[in-house]
């Protein structure tokens, strides 16, 4: 899965987790690093043992730039090229189920990264699937803020499609972001000019004020998106030439 950052990748890889059923393996470069010469390759090794063993099975590598990145370069350590020559020599006795195998025991490799143009050519090509997980459309930026305002208490001249229009270009995360500071406004309307003693003074039900259109006006001049125009049309360059769904 290749797109920038807060698009929902991590949780995609959660969502498959949990619809598939299958054992899943959740792996970081922190899960696979050791000190001791030639332990890591073990763990890798070890890791996809497991794997045939409880098959089916879900292993997903986060951020799997920072793991396999493009050998041969001038600031490669040898012990990350053993490690990266041990997966690629794993993910090829994986990708399916030989004649005569029981179906069943499939081992999927799942992969996220914001960097896909920095991961090894050979683990490009083993990664049969590349699909892109763009910013979200003007649909799912309205859902988004159904989701993250679900518990909050909104004012009547509160219009999600607009603020959806507002926030064209912001990832998932930032509509996340935005949506927790435009909640705290109306606590921060109420405590401004109070000291201390009074602040802790109120009650829960005097802090407890709705969430206008106004706090979202002055939310959106403090969040900017995070994700550049230059950085979109990387993504989609990138996919034209090596994208497949």
């Amino acid at each position: 899965m290749v797109g920038p950052p807060g698009t929902g990748k991590t949780m995609l890889a959660k969502a498959v987790a949990t619809e598939c059923g299958t054992t899943f393996f959740n792996v970081s470069s922190s899960t696979l690093t050791s000190k001791y010469r030639g332990e890591s390759e073990k763990l890798v090794r070890l890791l996809f043992e497991m794997a045939r063993f409880y098959a089916p099975t879900t292993i997903f590598i986060d951020e799997i730039d920072s793991i396999c990145g493009r050998r041969g370069t001038s600031d490669e350590h040898e012990a990350s090229r053993r490690v990266k020559s041990e997966l690629l020599i794993q993910m090829d006795g994986v990708g399916g189920a030989l004649e005569g195998d029981d179906p069943s025991k499939m081992v999927m490799v799942l992969a996220a990264t914001n960097f896909p143009w920095d991961i090894d050519e050979a683990l490009r090509r083993r990664l049969e699937k590349r699909i892109y997980i763009p910013l979200p459309s003007a649909v799912g930026r309205v859902e988004l803020l159904r989701i993250n305002l679900r518990e909050v208490d909104l004012a009547t001249d509160v219009n999600l499609d607009l603020i959806a229009e507002k926030i064209q270009g912001y990832s998932g995360a930032d509509i996340t972001n935005v949506c927790r500071d435009a909640s705290m406004m109306a606590m921060r309307r109420r405590i401004q000019g109070l000291s201390p003693e009074e602040i802790r003074a109120l009650s829960k039900e005097e802090l407890q004020m709705p969430v206008t259109m106004e706090d979202f006006t002055l939310t959106l001049k403090k969040i900017s998106k995070s994700v550049s125009a230059a950085d979109l049309e990387k993504y989609d360059a990138w996919m034209a030439e090596f994208g497949s769904v």
